[in-house]
């Protein structure tokens, strides 16, 4: 049976730290990561998370960091990291921001994740410099989640947002559209972070791949949520003509500009098409068009890059996942993303446009 001194002797490091790069920790650097990865894979060597509880950690628990738990997409990934947690006998600590800034400063920036954690799942959560500083002198493994900022070491898994976006607005272009609003993330709303800035980036792109010049009237901004959605649509309205079609930035806002539009005496699809992203739990049930991410998965599958890296190979964690080298890093030695794969899914809130 292949031991942890095995893997070092052949990567030529101490053991402590086969350890530390097995564990994610951002103290070895990317060409020592690599090294010892690919000296594990070799030998066949195998993290066992429950048995080593985190490689030698102090707790086995795993502090798991969300804004806003209320929200379905938060609440979702955390259900999938706890399951895991628990298939491998690891605890979950979850710490709610919820928008509090005396709370994300506590989190964040002090020591008491160190005191009673192993390791760290940052779900989305928005980075400031200090935090990623802060984080960072922690020394614990972690692993961000839909995350625009990256902590160094740190692996990453996420979808493409851009592609996403481009995906949604092509469908709305190939029905036959050219008036295409877009309802988007709200700067001073912590959930928009990146998120928002990359979905209108692909609306953008996909507009301009189909000639159109994005127009700044049809682009409103307001909260990931369907009250934000509802007072962005009726923002649109009140504008003048309206659009006759709406991409939302997420399936919640997409729901919201559904109820505005009914509201208004506007039919959907005949009068406007909307089309959303994420495929919500009631996307279906409302006939929602949208494009799926896999919510479940990112969380499932961060936590099993967390707990056993060994055991997860870019090619096979998840269908459909496009190969990636082993153990490929940037230049400050954090891993290259994880991306999953996202699809169109068409129901009946989308259609050709009303000929006129």
């Amino acid at each position: 049976m292949t031991r942890i001194d095995d893997v070092a002797r052949l990567a030529g490091v101490s053991t402590a730290t086969v350890s530390r790069a097995l564990r994610g920790l951002p103290t070895v650097s990317a060409a020592t990561r690599r090294r010892v990865l690919a000296a594990a894979e070799q030998l066949q060597y195998a993290v066992s998370p429950s048995a080593s509880r985190l490689a030698g950690g102090r707790t086995g628990t795993v502090a798991v960091v969300v804004p806003r738990i209320t929200r379905w997409f938060f609440g979702t990934v955390v259900e999938a990291v706890e399951e895991y947690l628990q298939q491998t006998g690891h605890d979950l600590l979850l710490y709610n921001l919820g928008g509090r800034e005396q709370t994300h400063q506590r989190v964040l920036r002090t020591a008491s994740l160190h005191k009673r954690v192993d390791a760290i799942i940052l779900v989305a959560t928005p980075l400031r410099a200090a935090d990623v500083q802060a984080l960072t002198k922690l020394d614990l493994p972690g692993v961000t989640i839909s995350s625009g900022t990256a902590v160094p070491g740190w692996p990453r898994v996420r979808i493409d947002d851009v592609a996403a976006a481009r995906l949604a607005t092509r469908h709305l272009l190939d029905l036959g559209h050219t008036q295409i609003a877009h309802i988007s993330g709200d700067p001073d709303d912590e959930l928009a972070f990146t998120t928002h800035l990359d979905r209108r980036r692909g609306y953008q792109e996909a507009l301009r791949d189909a000639g159109l010049r994005p127009d700044p009237s049809l682009d409103v901004e307001s909260q990931f949520t369907v009250d934000g959605g509802t007072r962005a649509a009726a923002e649109l309205l009140s504008r003048g003509e309206p659009p006759t079609a709406i991409f939302a930035a997420c399936d919640e806002m997409a729901m919201g500009a559904v109820t505005a539009l009914r509201d208004a005496g506007l039919r959907v699809p005949q009068d406007v098409s909307v089309i959303g992203i994420d495929d919500h739990e009631l996307a279906g049930l409302l006939g929602l068009s949208t494009v799926a991410q896999p919510t479940a998965e990112q969380g499932l599958l961060a936590a099993r890059i967390l707990l056993d890296p060994l055991s997860v190979r870019a090619d096979t964690a998840y269908p459909g996942l496009a190969p990636a080298p082993r153990g490929a890093t940037s230049d400050d030695g954090t891993p290259t993303p994880v991306i999953l794969p996202t699809r169109l899914v068409v129901r009946e809130s989308t259609a050709p446009p009303r000929a006129h």
